[in-house]
């Protein structure tokens, strides 16, 4: 399947919702995981806004590519972000969409200004 790399250096990336388990299968509950390494996968959405546009996607990652506390509102810097077109028929009906991968989602809070002492 095509990967297609996403450039963020232009953007402004900041958590809509935090981290959630990605579920595979919502009937039995069963948790997805990367068929590579085999870690549990997480959906974060973040706002997306690049070129007077705000967007929001729901990226997956593996847990483990998730550092800092990602609450509502945190700037973010998203690692090895992909696009992933994919297409599928369900019950006769053909849907299709882009999903979002990245290596690691990291907060931003501190790592600008860093440590001050009042």
């Amino acid at each position: 399947m095509r990967q297609i790399p996403v450039d963020t250096s232009g953007a402004v990336v900041m958590v809509a919702k935090p981290p959630q388990v990605k579920v595979r299968d919502r009937r039995t509950g069963e948790i997805a995981t990367d068929a590579e390494t085999g870690a549990r996968l997480m959906t974060v959405d973040v706002m997306f806004a690049a070129n007077e546009e705000v967007e929001i996607l729901s990226i997956t990652v593996p847990e483990s590519g998730i550092s800092g506390e990602l609450a509502m509102g945190t700037p973010v810097a998203l690692t090895g972000l992909i696009a992933r077109p994919w297409e599928n028929d369900f019950n006769g009906q053909r849907r299709h969409g882009i999903a979002f991968r990245a290596v690691a989602v990291t907060s931003l809070v501190g790592a600008a200004s860093g440590s001050k002492a009042a």
